[in-house]
């Protein structure tokens, strides 16, 4: 298996911040799939959407995962929240699933000084409604996907981090 620490989780839960802040603290690299994914397809993930349709993206996704799997190591990678489908993902690293409920990564996005545009990114956080009903269908998905299970929800980002070394030496 390769060095790598994959974070998966759901929308807005904190995998990119969570995942520059470990390997701020581990010396590794940090990477993001979607922003992987926008550079290979030149236009941002809304618009892959928009044009393309989700298949089309999440073939993306499996891509951005071949091409992890055999050119990254010693990295850690986040995610997007449906990134975690890709077939190859526990060839990619040790898989962290970074566990929030719903209601505290609303709260949390909310409270951010730039809330609308990270709302913005999220279109399927602004009914809590559909984002429970996703939510409840993925969590045992992360659950099997995932090798440890860490939560996030009401602990400061260097106490989630700590955690992660914790588990990972």
């Amino acid at each position: 298996m390769k060095n790598n620490i994959i974070l998966i989780g759901f929308m807005g839960v904190g995998k990119g911040r969570t995942a520059r802040e470990l390997a701020d603290r581990t010396g590794r690299f940090a990477v993001d799939t979607d922003d992987l994914i926008e550079s290979m397809a030149k236009m941002k993930i809304r618009r892959i959407f928009a044009e393309h349709g989700e298949p089309h993206f999440r073939q993306l996704e499996q891509q951005t995962a071949d091409w992890l799997e055999y050119h990254v190591t010693g990295t850690v990678v986040s995610t997007g929240g449906g990134f975690f489908q890709v077939k190859n993902i526990n060839r990619l690293g040790r898989v962290v699933y970074l566990h929030s409920s719903v209601e505290a990564i609303l709260s949390s996005m909310q409270a951010h000084p730039r809330a609308k545009k990270k709302l913005k990114k999220r279109p399927l956080l602004k009914s809590l409604k559909d984002a429970r009903k996703l939510f409840a269908a993925r969590l045992p998905l992360y659950r099997q996907a995932a090798d440890v299970e860490v939560s996030v929800e009401d602990r400061e980002i260097a106490d989630v981090v700590a955690s992660i070394k914790d588990i990972i030496r």
